[in-house]
């Protein structure tokens, strides 16, 4: 999933998402920067529990911006909301993520993810490339207000993941992405298949762990858009009412 920090030999990476989850929960994190391009507070650095090390990315509540259309310090709940949905759908959408007491406070944790360097991503995100199709399902199932390029990261194994989540889940249609190359053509049956399943986990053990950090409204948006998917069968269009396209777009 990562490159694991190599100074001590006796250290190694999570054996997948499992494994990765507990150590971002348990682990200590050492701090060795910011991203400064990021609107909130996103650091990053090392996690490390016992032999298991990896590189994170950890946002602080207390370092989030005030949105006008989204409450107060919620922003790291819906990232984990995200998390949530894109295990349960089982298509990997967003690295492990957790929520736990950090450096700063509570916040995210998440597993950094080393993209391919080698991919142009303004290119990418206009192929018919299966992972960015799941993500485009993905994304309106969570209300995604910001599908940036930049938020879209290829690996060299050919997975596609996706992060900064922490605009979704609003009740109110606010789909915003570059993903609309599938807009208004049917979903393909696996993806309505994996729709069957979650509409059944968010009314069941899913809704309950998204209520954690979701409020009700926003828990029963969710379902009604999954709803909605499965009754069209067809990947969303711009509804018009909100700005179709992030900006900036990378």
């Amino acid at each position: 999933m990562s490159e694991q920090p190599a100074a001590d030999p006796g250290l190694r990476g999570p054996d997948g998402a499992a494994e990765a989850r507990s150590l971002l929960v348990d682990g200590e994190i050492d701090l060795e920067g910011r991203m400064l391009d990021a609107s909130n507070v996103t650091l990053f650095g090392t996690v490390r529990s016992g032999e298991l090390t990896a590189e994170c990315v950890y946002k602080p509540v207390a370092g989030e911006r005030p949105l006008w259309d989204f409450p107060d310090g919620t922003l790291a709940g819906r990232e984990v909301s995200a998390a949530l949905v894109s295990e349960a759908t089982g298509w990997d959408v967003v690295p492990p993520t957790v929520l736990r007491e950090g450096p700063f406070g509570p916040g995210m944790v998440q597993l950094w993810i080393d993209g391919d360097e080698s991919v142009d991503l303004a290119a990418f995100v206009r192929t018919d490339h299966p992972g960015l199709r799941r993500m485009a399902v993905f994304d309106a199932v969570v209300n995604n207000a910001d599908r940036k390029g930049g938020h879209i990261i290829p690996t060299v194994e050919g997975h596609v993941y996706g992060v900064d989540h922490g605009i979704c889940f609003s009740p109110d249609p606010k789909l915003r992405t570059l993903l609309w190359r599938w807009a208004g053509k049917p979903l393909p049956v696996a993806a309505l298949e994996v729709l069957e399943r979650l509409a059944d986990d968010l009314r069941g053990d899913l809704g309950e762990q998204l209520h954690e950090h979701l409020t009700r409204r926003e828990v029963r948006a969710t379902q009604q858009r999954v709803a909605e998917l499965l009754r069209t069968q067809l990947h969303p269009e711009p509804s018009g009412e909100w700005p179709a396209l992030p900006w900036p777009p990378f």
